[in-house]
């Protein structure tokens, strides 16, 4: 496979890798080393990667796999789950300020959250997956990801109304 070719099959999913080692790991640098390694690691069987049906899948998955090593890691203790996508410069200050209260807010909410019911609200929620693929990514059927996303969203619903209604977090 040509370096032109690769390029063309991992390019248009590298943001979405990004965003899942974003989610799963603290800073922004860290996100990056993760996708650079994936990158790399896809590159270097770059022979294979054809085999693969769904590589966008597959590349979630090692993307997965390697964040949650990088978590386990005694190198890692002071990684945390981010979420920052959010950004909408048609907003007034007043509102903005507000969206971002409402994003931190949720961003700690989700922190709660067992492990994989928070790769599932990622996946899901925020990078649009279908069921079928964040089956294939985390290896469990759609039954489970669509419990652990229904329990997931009731906590937060429920912790979200909580604080609205008593001004706590």
């Amino acid at each position: 496979m040509k370096q032109a070719e690769f390029l063309n099959i991992v390019m248009p999913f590298k943001d979405k890798v990004f965003r899942l080692a974003k989610r799963l790991l603290v800073s922004q640098e860290e996100a990056e080393d993760a996708t650079q390694e994936i990158l790399i690691k896809l590159w270097k069987n770059k022979t294979k990667i054809q085999e693969y049906k769904n590589v966008e899948a597959f590349s979630m998955t090692m993307t997965k796999n390697f964040c949650l090593d990088r978590l386990k890691s005694k190198h890692a203790q002071n990684l945390k789950i981010v979420h920052s996508n959010y950004q909408d410069k048609n907003v007034s200050l007043q509102k903005q300020i507000e969206l971002n209260d409402s994003v931190s807010i949720v961003e700690r909410m989700m922190e709660d959250l067992p492990e994989q019911q928070k790769i599932i609200v990622q996946l899901r929620d925020i990078e649009q997956y279908e069921f079928s693929e964040i089956a294939k990514v985390l290896e469990i059927n759609e039954t489970a990801i669509r419990v652990a996303l229904s329990r997931a969203r009731k906590t937060l619903r429920e912790k979200l109304t909580k604080t609205h209604n008593y001004g706590v977090s």
